[in-house]
């Protein structure tokens, strides 16, 4: 299922034996666009600190409620490594908490999140078995995101507003895009496949999509389920490949 991350934004973190926070804001890898955490703010129960829960820990995801279940207890969080989260997450601060919590690493594997398809949780000998990269990690926060101008190749058309995560894969399959002043009303999605390049210093996303196809493409109404039928409509108005179809293949 496609989920809005800002959504996801306030809900809450219920572990096994309570809650343990809310959601502030999620972290994704921009090599992969792939969520690697939800930054949980669990001020109200342990002051002042932020901890990070992995999508690895995700048992599902309830709507009515808006709450996140996840499979760890509250002393595993509260034990769990300090990590300063308004800082550069480094990849010494990663190895140590997957280490921690047993999980594998998710840049030890072709998957999107790392050695496996979807979640699972090994034991902690198999994180060990994975040799340890060099290097810091691609790290975004969501939040930090949105807002960014959105150019297509022929001129700037809107700004993000929002992203759709896969609650299966964490695959950040869509960027939300407010096309504003441009074609004031209307809100599209576009596959971070289609990205040329985003410039953090400029806040700008380019994307290898001209202006018009994106005009003449389908909207977006976050008022409906965007499912499959939705997805198909779009590929095949920007007549690119669909993600899919390559999972399928494989």
């Amino acid at each position: 299922m496609l989920r809005s991350a800002k959504k996801l934004e306030g809900y809450t973190i219920a572990a096994r034996d309570g809650e343990i926070g809310r959601v502030e804001t999620l972290y994704f890898d921009d090599a992969s666009w792939t969520v690697r955490y939800f930054v949980v703010d669990t001020s109200r129960w342990l002051p002042g600190r932020r901890v990070l829960i992995s999508p690895l820990s995700i048992d599902g995801v309830d709507d009515e409620d808006q709450s996140v279940a996840v499979g760890l207890s509250r002393a595993q969080v509260q034990n769990s490594p300090d990590i300063d989260t308004a800082k550069p997450i480094s990849r010494q601060h990663e190895l140590e908490y997957y280490r921690y919590y047993g999980f594998p690493y998710y840049w030890g594997g072709p998957e999107q999140l790392g050695m496996a398809p979807v979640p699972i949780v090994p034991p902690a000998e198999v994180a060990d078995a994975v040799p340890e990269p060099a290097g810091d990690p691609h790290l975004r926060s969501t939040a930090e995101v949105f807002d960014y101008a959105i150019h297509a190749t022929d001129g700037e058309i809107g700004h993000v507003e929002d992203f759709l995560v896969d609650d299966g894969s964490w695959a950040v399959r869509y960027l939300i895009v407010d096309t504003g002043s441009w074609w004031p009303g209307k809100k599209v999605a576009l596959a971070p496949q289609w990205i040329e390049r985003v410039s953090w210093t400029e806040a700008a996303v380019h994307v290898n999509v001209p202006g018009e196809t994106i005009k003449n493409g389908p909207a977006y109404d976050p008022d409906e389920q965007f499912d499959r039928e939705h997805e198909q409509r779009l590929y095949d108005s920007y007549g690119r490949p669909r993600y899919w179809d390559k999972s399928d293949a494989a």
